[in-house]
């Protein structure tokens, strides 16, 4: 995942899913640096869900963000419709 990892301070070069397992490994809360490189990507996740609401299909990496940050999106029809495209369409292809 070259392109995809970034550097962040006291973690050094991670990839998205990298850094979601960090933060869902977290005891003692999610330092800030890491919180900060979540939300940003978490932001872009959900500028492209929208653009798509009806088509979007989650990379996993994407789908463990959204899924980590899942309380806050409630009962959104969006995240929900975009969630059932992620497991028909990455079934079995683990």
């Amino acid at each position: 995942m070259g392109g995809n990892a970034e550097y962040i301070a006291g973690y050094g070069t991670l990839s998205l899913s990298q850094a979601v397992h960090i933060a869902q490994n977290s005891e003692g809360g999610v330092d800030q640096r890491l919180a900060q490189y979540l939300e940003r990507k978490l932001g872009e996740v959900w500028a492209r869900l929208n653009a798509q609401p009806n088509t979007y299909i989650f990379p996993p990496d994407e789908f463990a963000l959204i899924n980590y940050y899942r309380s806050r999106f409630g009962d959104s029809e969006i995240v929900r419709n975009a969630t059932k495209r992620f497991w028909d369409n990455h079934r079995g292809s683990r």
